[in-house]
């Protein structure tokens, strides 16, 4: 049984890749256009300090939040230089409070930035020109924040039926309340939702990866996909571990194999599939003949099932077999 500490670990390690990562957001900001550089990536802290309210007397302690991947970025859109921090949640399971958890997470990191800007002016000490609100606020009028753009690679086959923001997350209420509630809304790649045109904007084994995930409850169209994309015959360890984390696809890789041949080794597990139906087939069909046997015995002799099965000398591993279907 694959665990969801398994499948956490398999998709942070693959989405921290710099080209899978900015892949993933050329994606969903850009439509494919590759305007994020994977040289340009650079890795944060991914943890986060939500510092509680009240004074020390009820205060509790600060709690340590952990995101799973989160990179600064340089990107050159339309002529302008755009500094961007991006942060990946992975799930392979829907969440239902992900727009909450992310809320909570950007607010966070803006905290960070904002409490930056002010160490670094009473470092510098330049204060001493700002203004009575500067000096209060700690935060210049100068001051500029990057935006932050947390995405959700969501890793499960099935369609993602969880809100996608806190508007959704609430009961019906009056539109006149919620224009005065700010909303948030997740930003979410699922592979049930991409239109198969779309796979072709990812340039990285994102488009194996989640074409795969998408269709691997279905052999028939899986079969296809294998047979018509050259690329997987050499997807690597990182992306078959999510594979086999996440659709417990049970594909094997050697120690020292570095990548495999999808197409191959779908076989291999067919192939295995059938041999295991077989096996199962002709254990069927001894086990229908024996209790044929055992009941014949019982009528006749009455006996218990047990005494027949002794005289018919019936392995101690076909027992509990027979018993289940008396």
């Amino acid at each position: 049984m694959v665990t969801l500490g398994a499948k956490d670990t398999a998709t942070a390690k693959y989405m921290r890749n710099n080209k899978v990562f900015a892949d993933a957001f050329n994606y969903l900001i850009y439509g494919g256009k590759q305007t994020i550089d994977p040289d340009s990536l650079v890795e944060l802290d991914t943890r986060e300090i939500e510092l509680p309210y009240g004074g020390e007397s009820g205060a509790e302690q600060p709690i340590q939040r952990t995101r799973d991947v989160i990179k600064s970025v340089t990107a050159m859109t339309d002529r302008k230089t755009a500094y961007l921090v991006l942060a990946v949640e992975n799930q392979s399971n829907a969440h239902y409070a992900m727009a909450v958890k992310n809320m909570m997470y950007d607010a966070l990191q803006y905290t960070r930035q904002v409490e930056a800007a002010i160490a670094s002016h009473k470092e510098s000490g330049d204060y001493r020109g700002a203004s009575g609100d500067e000096f209060l606020s700690g935060f210049m009028k100068g001051d500029h924040l990057m935006p932050v753009v947390t995405l959700v690679m969501y890793f499960g086959p099935e369609k993602w039926d969880g809100p996608m923001s806190i508007h959704e997350m609430f009961e019906p209420q009056d539109p006149a309340v919620l224009s005065y509630v700010p909303d948030y809304r997740i930003n979410l790649i699922a592979p049930e939702a991409i239109a198969d045109e779309d796979f072709g904007r990812f340039v990285s084994s994102l488009q194996e990866v989640l074409s795969f995930i998408k269709y691997s409850r279905n052999a028939d169209k899986l079969s296809e996909l294998l047979e018509e994309n050259e690329d997987f015959r050499h997807l690597g360890r990182d992306e078959i571990d999510v594979l086999n984390a996440c659709t417990r696809a049970d594909i094997a890789m050697s120690e020292n194999q570095e990548v495999i041949d999808m197409c191959e080794a779908i076989q291999v597990l067919n192939q295995r599939a059938a041999e295991k139906a077989a096996t199962q087939a002709a254990t069927q069909t001894r086990i229908a003949m024996r209790i044929a046997d055992i009941k014949n015995l019982m009528d006749a002799m009455g006996w218990t099932a047990e005494q027949a099965m002794d005289i018919l000398k019936v392995p101690e591993e076909d027992r509990e077999l027979v018993l289940s279907q008396l």
